[in-house]
């Protein structure tokens, strides 16, 4: 892999690795307790992420723990996550959409994409795409149109920013990735199979949808190829390199905004009752599709509401793994284009 002269880039917020990654990626610390406290303190907290949205009316917890995992496309010149804040993250559409579900047991973990062109029901806005909901009213709007589409609960919230992104690929030394065939992106060109990527890199993958045989679709799917690298190369460093494991702990909090619900005791019992949890446990699928469409001048996403309510139902009983098993398709590939 090649990086051409740079180009000229807009400072979009891109990609989620949430609070999740607060909680899965420090997780293959070995639930190292002190760890997660101090990191969690170096962590801003989202304030009033759930502001209005009544217990009575959101569906009921199942034993997990859910995370509606969110990257922004920001207009904004200046951080909108982690330590350096300075934009109502909320002020932008999302440019995805994931909800990270942690097992009740602690011995496996879903990553289900939602394609952000996705046509849904946005309450009290009507029919939209899913994305507009975060621009429409920040969190607390796309927690309850994520939750009145899938009837999943959403118990934290999290969001990352372009910096944040790339530097939590730095702070590791990059990540590998497998490319099906050779494309290019932002000035960076992947050629085909194995593709060590630095932060800037990285970016430019997980933002490529043009040259994609389909488009947002797989770009989801790079997204998720990304973080799934991304947690390998965690839980390697983990066993052999501590020094550069607390590097990536303490860059999370100039990465990452979490929804102020989650305190540093919950981050601790999170790592505890997860301690076990390794990558190959984390299964990785996307929403089902049934086709690509129009509405007015956008280009939308229509959701497979039958095959839909089996993967939600899945998502509430811990089978994701057994729902992609019978559905390939909708499962993150060894080589996503």
């Amino acid at each position: 892999m090649r990086t051409a002269p740079p180009a000229t880039r807009t400072r979009k917020v891109l990609w989620t690795l949430l609070a999740l990654v607060v909680a899965l990626l420090l997780l293959v610390a070995g639930g190292i307790a002190w760890l997660v406290a101090s990191v969690g303190n170096d962590v801003p907290r989202i304030p009033d992420a759930f502001k209005g949205l009544e217990n009575t009316e959101r569906p009921a917890s199942f034993g997990g723990t859910t995370f509606l995992l969110v990257g922004t496309d920001s207009r904004s010149a200046e951080p909108t996550t982690g330590a350096a804040a300075s934009a109502d993250p909320g002020s932008q559409r999302s440019d995805v959409i994931m909800l990270g579900t942690l097992a009740p047991d602690g011995a496996s973990a879903s990553v289900v994409s939602i394609p952000r062109d996705s046509w849904v029901e946005i309450p009290g806005h009507g029919p939209n795409k899913i994305n507009a909901a975060y621009a429409f009213g920040g969190a607390p709007l796309l927690i309850g149109t994520v939750e009145q589409l899938t009837g999943v609960r959403v118990d934290h919230f999290g969001v990352v920013d372009f910096a944040g992104f790339t530097s939590l690929v730095d702070s590791v030394g990059g990540i590998d990735v497998t490319v099906a065939r050779a494309t290019s992106n932002d000035g960076v060109e992947f050629t085909e199979g194995t593709n060590h990527l630095d932060g800037a890199e990285a970016l430019a993958y997980v933002r490529q949808r043009y040259d994609l045989p389909n488009g947002d679709l797989d770009r989801a799917a790079r997204q998720q190829n990304a973080m799934k690298a991304l947690l390998e190369k965690v839980q390697a460093t983990a066993s052999t390199d501590p020094a550069s494991l607390y590097a990536f702990a303490t860059s999370v909090g100039d990465a990452v905004s979490i929804d102020d619900s989650l305190s540093n005791t919950g981050l601790v019992q999170l790592a505890l009752a997860n301690r076990n949890l390794r990558g190959s446990d984390v299964t990785f699928v996307t929403a089902p599709v049934a086709g690509l469409g129009r509405e007015g001048a956008q280009s939308v996403v229509y959701l497979d509401e039958a095959r839909g309510r089996s993967l939600w139902d899945a998502v509430r009983n811990g089978s994701v793994r057994q729902f992609a098993d019978l559905n390939p398709a909708q499962t993150l590939s060894g080589t996503p284009s």
